[in-house]
């Protein structure tokens, strides 16, 4: 009860920020971001074109990846009319496709940029079941496996920037506290919805691909810091928003719901908050492995915080993502 007051009333927490802080205010203790250069997935809309709209102010590069090339133009151009002095690209990427993701890495590394900052906040919820190219339910497979991928072929990139300009990189991983309402064996419940073996419950399958990108921040810090790499990785809840997320169900209902809930809900400024206070503020050195949410430290679910599920699902992914391989994670489960 007191948290949910505390939530409603914007108090702060030990960051000095609270659910009512903005993304520009946290950014204001890191100014000048001009070193900086940042991939911001789903940023044609909603919290991701508001993080990038912020990080452009503070005069970070970014790359801006994107499924529909014109969103992603466009947003380009607003903050351009904006920000004039913005140097922003725009590069094809369909994360349900692993072919797409393997395809941008090439192209980016291609570009000889540095890359710092990795935000993974590019999120689907599909209504109705469907498979991507490789297989995979495309809940998980936009939410979570596409970004798993991405992150793995760009870590290298990320670790030779922070060793060249001694700056420690990060990624931000934007989960949901949706990811605590999954309990239970998560890869045998993918495997039974790649294969549909049971009926399909889109929240579930979103709950789950939130899930993972929890256990993908957990399972990659400790990976991280047995390679020494002065690179973080922690995720973040950013609070209930109404994003293009919901436009396949907007209608009375649909609105009725999010004006009865109106009070709970965040602006985009305020939504956007967290993923940039991880992504930019100093008291975050050497952070990693954490979940975050209104600015500050909270506590993921009891099973996102199971290092043994982060290592399992880890395992299972590698199997996803190994090319010419289909669904190869069978094996993976005990």
């Amino acid at each position: 009860m007191l948290e949910s007051v505390k939530y409603l009333i914007g108090s702060v927490g030990p960051s000095g920020y609270g659910s009512k802080s903005t993304a520009e205010e946290v950014t204001q203790a890191s100014p000048d971001l001009s070193s900086i250069t940042a991939i911001i997935t789903g940023a044609t809309s909603g919290i991701g074109a508001e993080t990038a709209r912020v990080l452009a102010k503070r005069g970070a590069r970014l790359i801006l990846p994107a499924r529909n090339l014109k969103a992603a133009e466009d947003t380009k151009a607003r903050i351009g009319e904006e920000f004039p002095e913005s140097e922003i690209i725009v590069m094809a990427l369909d994360l349900s496709s692993l072919a797409s993701v393997r395809s941008f890495v090439s192209e980016f590394e291609s570009l000889g940029l540095p890359l710092n900052l990795l935000i993974n906040n590019a999120g689907k919820f599909s209504y109705e079941h469907a498979l991507s190219e490789d297989g995979i339910e495309m809940t998980f497979a936009t939410n979570y496996l596409g970004h798993f991928l991405l992150t793995k072929l760009l870590l290298k990139k990320m670790v030779e920037t922070a060793q060249e300009a001694g700056v420690q990189g990060r990624i931000v991983n934007v989960s949901s506290s949706i990811h605590s309402w999954f309990s239970g064996d998560g890869i045998r419940h993918l495997e039974s919805i790649n294969k549909k073996k049971c009926h399909y419950d889109p929240t579930l399958a979103y709950a789950l691909s939130k899930l993972a990108n929890v256990l993908h921040a957990k399972g990659l810090a400790e990976r991280l810091k047995k390679m020494e790499a002065n690179v973080t990785v922690n995720c973040v809840h950013p609070g209930i928003v109404r994003t293009r997320l919901t436009r396949d169900r907007d209608g009375f209902v649909t609105d009725l719901v999010f004006f009865l809930a109106s009070k709970l809900l965040k602006t985009i400024p305020q939504a956007a908050a967290t993923t940039c206070y991880v992504a930019t503020h100093p008291r975050l050195f050497n952070v990693s492995g954490k979940y975050f949410a209104d600015c500050n430290e909270a506590s993921s679910s009891k099973l996102g915080s199971n290092a043994s599920e982060a290592d399992r699902l880890w395992s299972a992914s590698e199997a996803m993502t190994a090319e010419k391989s289909k669904i190869g994670f069978e094996s993976e489960i005990h």
